[in-house]
């Protein structure tokens, strides 16, 4: 696995500005409350200030469905995770974890092993924002890794990791910046580390019609759909992390397959819109919906 995959920060600073915008609203009609986003914003004064509806109001006009999309990709995970440990996995893994909070935000069990991979440098960073008295702080180890030199199965295995328990591992919004190859060399790393056990894995993927066919992954009568495909990809790419690559579901499915792992499940915001957004009154039309990546789930 390349050093490619952890190598930047620039959308881990977006993402996690979409989760501080989300955390503005009211409890009844926010979707996930992240209180430790506006640590890694900047200008979180000022997103404050302007509150949810108007920073949500400023998102659709540049890309209707982008805030959404995002919130509902935090959410669908946050749901595993609770889900996978309340089912008895003993241990998670965070690819590229970036500035994730879910080891603080989140009720999880305090007896489960958080394994955060990442760069040094990132999580010097991250680290040195968040606030001294964490939840579950105890349970998380940071796994640093320099790919040039470092393997990540041993990086893993010397910071703790154990290949009897059972795991969840995540792999969130990468894999377009990334080769094929690489991404290829971390899911077989991974089922290799795994396969004394059972294991869940995650990964978020964009579907290949976005980059040759993008009308077909927005909602009937979505605004000038080529035109907010080419602006998300190129916003992308001005903060130094082009997207590079697009997956089929067949190719999703096979790269699975070979690892020993099926795929269980594979959403999008258009599947998660009604059981997410529709029960804080939030329903998106059709022309707001934005399929932006591929939400799969799979087990060994």
């Amino acid at each position: 696995m390349t050093n490619l995959i952890f190598r930047k920060d620039g959308t881990a600073q977006g993402v996690a500005k979409q989760r501080l915008m989300e955390t503005l609203a009211e409890p009844n009609k926010r979707v996930i409350n992240d209180p430790y986003a506006d640590r890694f914003v900047a200008g979180s004064g000022l997103i404050k200030l302007m509150g949810h509806k108007l920073n949500v109001g400023l998102s659709q006009k540049l890309a209707p469905g982008f805030h959404e999309h995002l919130i509902a990709r935090t959410r669908f995970i946050d749901d595993l995770i609770k889900d996978c440990t309340a089912g008895g996995s003993e241990q998670y893994v965070i690819l590229g974890a970036g500035y994730d909070s879910r080891a603080h935000r989140l009720e999880l069990p305090s007896t489960l092993r958080i394994f955060e991979v990442d760069q040094l440098e990132v999580q010097t960073r991250k680290r040195s924002k968040l606030p001294k008295d964490l939840p579950n702080a105890g349970s998380v180890t940071y796994v640093s890794v320099d790919f040039n030199l470092q393997s990540l199965t041993e990086q893993l295995l010397a910071s703790g990791f154990d290949q009897g328990k059972s795991t969840v591992l995540t792999l969130e919004g990468v894999s377009q910046y990334v080769t094929k190859d690489a991404i290829a060399s971390t899911i077989n790393e991974l089922a290799e580390l795994t396969q004394q056990t059972s294991s869940t894995l995650f990964m978020s993927y964009v579907d290949k019609l976005f980059d040759t066919d993008p009308e077909a992954c927005f909602g009937k009568g979505y605004p000038k759909a080529a035109k907010r495909a080419d602006l998300i990809k190129g916003l992308s790419a001005k903060v130094g992390e082009p997207w590079i690559n697009y997956y089929t579901a067949e190719e999703i499915e096979d790269l699975f397959s070979i690892n020993g792992f099926s795929v269980v499940e594979n959403r999008t915001l258009a599947d998660l819109n009604s059981a997410y957004f529709t029960p804080v009154g939030r329903t998106l039309p059709e022309d707001q919906i934005l399929n932006l990546e591929h939400f799969v789930v799979a087990k060994s």
